[in-house]
């Protein structure tokens, strides 16, 4: 964005905060009422579907209580939302009017906008746009625009910015189709316009797009396209054929592109192809550092033999972070103690210093005979409260450093954030169960506040049950040391009643469901996971019909009560799938179980520890230390007593038989 257009676009967001929070209307400032919330939450359903009889058919006393209420403004354009079909627009304006600083009102003029733009009312349309949405850059509202300048007549002076639309690498929105037959219909597109385009889709990996703008081009550019959609679909085939392509640099590309695939799934044959085309085509020394790191990596990532070697031989310029990990993750397999302290050692200073390395240089320099140094430094890890620092205290026999003290609460500082219009309607978007909304809104405030007031918040939102903001709100300044507050045991009686009926901790369900979702009950992750702990639809569905729990997709897994249940016996098939071992059952629960299968060693077994280490997916690794330390964390807030951890860490074995760690 134009660095002008960012800045009033800046000051006007900061400004509508500020009169959302000092000139909205006084009933903001009301203090809101269980019975006011109770009308609403009758209301608000049916209203959502479009239908204004239920407020109707309120008491004239409920109804004054209602329009004074925080949230009518939610409840009018949730209406509104669901009516623009019929819908007055004089009164949508009004609304837009009155309440236009507040969350619910942004989104409705969104809509409203899409909704004139839509039914061919442009010149509207151009008017809000100009108002709150040019300088943007969203593609869909600005070609939405031009169509509305073109309309008007204007159109020799879109074509500049049309044409910037148009030149991009992937697809635009649906809504600048119109614009671009402007375009060629004034004949402002020429041919050195589609080869950029045609540049930017390649980089883009948009290869279906790029022979179709080849089409426009010439015959060369069409069969580039092509060879790339080859390399995309077939790569083992197009590697394969190498010597029937012409050695250039768009071939070679290509077969590097196409080589990479291959890796992914089958880096050794990767490994071997790459072995015969190097020494016949000439790749820049970048392409072949780029290409031998790939598949250096994912040997190392699959367990395949010789990955170390094919780590350790990369050139120096080759060398990353990324490969310096795998090195040492690679010779922690082995059990290769000296070659681990020398990658630990080649790292940089801050990667070494990550609790991580920390730990297992202190391990292999007690196997190598250093005991003393190792010693010294496992007391200093031993006093973090971590998965590390747990381990640790267990290699010397210490007691875990829970170290859990209050965060001091500032009641002036407090009464000041709860009486902020802004949160109150956070705080009653929460209780009334529209959780991802009232989110929305609190983030904003607190997004803004001091390093003192967030702390503050973080309290607040504590006493309120409102546990995703708390715990967020402390980590952002850094405070950890209220477990309280940051290990919180919401619906405690549904995980203990659920766990023992699936005959699991229910400690470690309360670490799972911290480490999915916070503890919020209707968020949804980018993979579609939903829920408490994030159950995907079709592993709700399947384990509701084995526990004749009737399945209603969302509502079921939205509903905390139910999403306990079925993930507490989904975690019970994954326990008793790997024969108890709670490790393999936390990886299958994030990553699948199918991935895990694959994971597991050819034969014989492996140290809990070291498995971890060499999870593949740095998404999973961090998952199964951030959920054993939680579920070590909540044993003691629950129980008052300390679990081991490594008691919980079972050999991985090929026939995933739980047996005792080999240190014990």
């Amino acid at each position: 964005m134009h660095p002008v257009r960012f800045a009033a676009r800046y000051f006007q967001s900061r400004l509508f905060a500020f009169l959302c929070c000092v000139l909205w209307t006084p009933s903001a400032h009301a203090n809101p009422t269980e019975q006011q919330r109770e009308i609403f939450l009758s209301v608000y359903q049916s209203v959502e579907r479009g239908s204004w009889a239920a407020v109707d058919e309120l008491s004239p006393a409920q109804q004054q209580l209602l329009q004074s209420y925080v949230l009518w403004p939610d409840l009018r354009a949730a209406w509104f939302r669901a009516n623009l079909d019929k819908a007055n627009h004089a009164e949508i304006d009004a609304f837009l009017e009155q309440f236009g600083v507040l969350k619910p009102a942004r989104e409705l003029r969104y809509r409203y906008a899409l909704h004139l733009a839509k039914t061919g009312d442009l010149a509207a349309y151009l008017t809000i746009y100009q108002q709150f949405y040019q300088g943007l850059e969203i593609a869909k509202l600005d070609c939405l625009a031009l169509r509305a300048e073109i309309a008007a007549g204007r159109g020799p002076r879109v074509v500049n910015r049309a044409v910037d639309l148009w030149t991009v690498g992937e697809s635009q929105a649906n809504e600048c189709d119109p614009v671009f037959e402007h375009l060629m219909d004034e004949k402002q597109l020429d041919v050195t316009h589609y080869i950029e385009r045609f540049e930017l889709a390649i980089d883009a990996r948009q290869f279906s797009m790029a022979r179709w703008l080849g089409k426009s081009i010439d015959q060369q550019h069409i069969d580039i396209a092509s060879r790339w959609l080859q390399a995309q679909r077939n790569p083992e085939s197009f590697v394969r054929n190498y010597k029937n392509w012409t050695n250039d640099e768009t071939t070679r590309e290509q077969l590097i592109y196409a080589l990479e695939r291959v890796t992914y799934d089958d880096p050794e044959l990767a490994l071997k192809y790459w072995r015969g085309i190097s020494k016949g085509n000439r790749f820049s020394a970048k392409q072949e550092y780029r290409t031998a790191r790939h598949i250096a990596l994912w040997l190392a990532r699959d367990n395949k033999p010789g990955a170390y070697a094919q780590l350790t031989g990369l050139p120096a310029a080759a060398q990353n972070d990324e490969v310096l990990r795998w090195r040492a993750r690679t010779s922690l397999r082995d059990r290769n103690w000296k070659n681990l302290i020398t990658d630990i050692g080649a790292m940089s200073e801050k990667e070494r210093g990550a609790e991580e390395w920390l730990y297992w240089r202190n391990v292999a320099l007690q196997h190598t005979g250093n005991k003393p140094e190792a010693e010294e430094a496992m007391r200093a890890l031993a006093t973090e409260r971590s998965y590390y620092g747990f381990l640790a205290a267990d290699e010397l026999g210490l007691p875990y450093a829970f170290g859990s003290s209050r965060f001091v609460a500032d009641e002036q500082t407090i009464a000041k954030l709860e009486a902020r219009p802004a949160l109150v309607r956070a705080r009653e978007l929460f209780l009334v169960g529209l959780d991802s909304r009232g989110r929305s809104e609190w983030d904003a405030v607190i997004r803004d506040v001091g390093p003192d007031e967030k702390m503050q918040a973080a309290i607040l939102a504590h006493r309120w049950g409102w546990h995703s903001r708390a715990i967020a709100a402390a980590a952002s300044v850094g405070q950890y040391d209220d477990l309280s507050l940051r290990y919180p045991l919401p619906y405690d009686s549904t995980f203990r009643r659920y766990a023992e009926d699936a005959s699991i901790s229910p400690t470690w369900a309360y670490g799972i469901a911290r480490s999915e979702s916070l503890f919020m009950p209707d968020v949804r992750s980018s993979a579609g996971a939903i829920g408490l702990m994030q159950l995907m639809p079709a592993t709700g569905r399947d384990v509701a019909e084995k526990i004749q729990l009737p399945y209603s997709g969302l509502d079921t897994l939205t509903d905390p009560d139910s999403n306990i249940r079925l993930g507490t016996t989904y975690l019970a098939q994954m326990v008793e799938r790997y024969g108890g071992n709670r490790v393999l059952a936390t990886a299958a629960y994030n990553a699948g179980p199918h991935r895990v299968d694959a994971w597991l060693p050819e034969k014989g077994s492996i140290d809990a520890r070291i498995w971890i280490e060499n999870i593949p997916f740095n998404e999973t690794r961090s998952y199964v230390r951030r959920v054993l330390a939680a579920d070590t964390i909540f044993h003691w807030r629950m129980t008052g007593e300390t679990r081991r951890l490594s008691d919980e860490l079972l050999l991985v074995r090929a026939e995933s038989k739980p047996q005792p760690l080999a240190n014990n």
